[in-house]
């Protein structure tokens, strides 16, 4: 058994300022912690195959899934399901981090839309 953390974590960048870490990254499975200066988003975009749980650890995350937009504060979640479309973004006033859990991994399973 291993301890994960940021710090043995691979880590990335995305949007050019929004942080990611790939806290478990199997085929199977994939848990990332993430964070979101204020006022960053990603792109619309679908899942093939992953069903993904959106679960917010600090902050508030605004996430739209099918044109419904809802707001998740510290510990609330929201399930994304296979070819839902959705898009994440922060309109608070502060950072967000939150945890992106998807089943199987997203690794080549992102299509914009």
């Amino acid at each position: 058994m291993s301890v994960r953390n940021r710090a043995n974590s691979e880590h990335y960048v995305w949007a050019e300022v929004c942080d990611g870490w790939r806290i478990l990254d199997e085929q199977d499975l994939s848990v990332i912690e993430e964070r979101m200066p204020l006022g960053t988003s990603e792109v619309r975009h679908i899942h093939g195959r992953a069903n993904q749980l959106f679960y917010v650890l600090q902050g508030v995350l605004t996430i739209e899934v099918d044109g419904d937009c809802v707001q998740l504060l510290s510990g609330e979640a929201c399930n994304v399901r296979p070819g839902q479309k959705h898009k994440a973004r922060n309109v608070s006033s502060e950072p967000v981090s939150f945890l992106v859990i998807s089943a199987p991994t997203t690794r080549g399973d992102r299509h914009k839309c």
